[in-house]
């Protein structure tokens, strides 16, 4: 990445409905630059969407939680990718990681109550291959995902 792909990428993320040929305006680029430069970050994995960033407050599920899951280490219960599947069948499961540690697997949840959080729990843990879990309620969110600090660092890093 260089330069021009990082404010490429700062002002699609400030801007998302801007148009190609407003951005190569604002950029002072030709149009073909600046669709050649989104087709290329698109391509290496660089940017992977342009749907609109969804809030599960607004939508009705305030309480996140992270869900530590201890995984039955016997193939025949299917293993990390069959449980992995599991979980991305349940709407309230926002993402899943293989992890290093006391757990095998971590999950961030949501849910509509602190009750509901139980539901969600209990069908998180329907799968045979998951022995165990323990949960952590968040409190407050300090730092939200986020990556444009980094593709900031990395348009001015050099390996």
């Amino acid at each position: 990445m260089d330069d021009l792909d990082g404010r490429l990428i700062e002002l699609f993320a400030t801007d998302p409905r801007v148009g190609v040929l407003e951005a190569s305006r604002r950029l002072g680029v030709a149009r073909g630059t600046v669709q050649a430069r989104l087709d290329k970050l698109a391509a290496t994995g660089v940017i992977t969407g342009w749907g609109p960033d969804l809030s599960p407050e607004a939508l009705g599920f305030p309480v996140t939680a992270f869900l530590t899951l201890e995984i039955r280490q016997e193939t025949s219960q299917g293993g990390h990718d069959l449980v992995g599947a599991h979980l991305a069948a349940i709407p309230e499961v926002l993402e899943v990681h293989t992890i290093t540690g006391a757990g095998d697997m971590w999950a961030r949840v949501v849910a509509r109550s602190n009750a509901d959080l139980q539901r969600v729990i209990d069908a998180v843990l329907e799968h045979p291959a998951i022995v165990r879990s323990s949960t952590v309620i968040a409190l407050a969110t300090q730092v939200p995902y986020r990556v444009r600090p980094l593709a900031r660092a990395a348009t001015t890093t050099t390996a």
